[in-house]
């Protein structure tokens, strides 16, 4: 599933609502930074429609805080859902929030930006479609608003946890 269309400008309630959700997560993320004896900032924003909170590593506490990531993110994305289920308890509604963690995920889209640009280009090349490599929905999502971009097509084919993104042709 692809959505191409750009998305909307926040109306002042939903930004309210977002940056309550913030608030909310970067709250419970703290009380889990101080069980954890851990050293971190917390950054607040709102991006694409979606409140996005950060755990920036405080000067020397990096590798402690690569602990909350994990090998492959495994963990961050564990606590995200844990973050998105404390916010949904307070609020009783579902959260879309985006959690990273020293920088991992904004690593891990510019990463994922050079992948999908290297499909697009063969699909260019080629005209024939490119499969990539399974990919968890965060790293989906980064792909198809890269090709979105570049004016082709995707769509997620596949079954959780082997779900991949298909480059194609408009």
């Amino acid at each position: 599933m692809t959505d191409t269309t750009a998305p909307e400008p926040a109306e002042p309630t939903d930004l309210r609502r977002l940056e309550e959700e913030g608030e909310i997560a970067a709250d419970y993320l703290e009380e889990l930074l101080d069980i954890a004896d851990l050293d971190g900032d917390i950054d607040i924003d709102v991006d694409h429609g979606r409140a996005a909170v950060e755990i920036v590593a405080e000067a020397g506490s990096e590798r402690a805080l690569r602990k909350l990531v994990g090998s492959d993110g495994e963990v961050l994305d564990a606590l995200q859902e844990l973050t998105r289920l404390a916010v949904q308890t307070k609020t009783g509604e579902r959260s879309r929030l985006m959690l990273d963690i020293a920088g991992f995920r904004a690593g891990r889209k510019a990463e994922l930006a050079e992948v999908a640009r290297v499909a697009i280009a063969e699909v260019q090349s080629s005209g024939a479609s490119v499969a990539l490599e399974p990919m968890n929905p965060f790293e989906r999502k980064v792909v198809h608003d890269v090709v979105a971009e570049a004016g082709l097509v995707s769509d997620s084919e596949g079954v959780e946890p082997s779900r991949y993104v298909v480059v194609r042709q408009a």
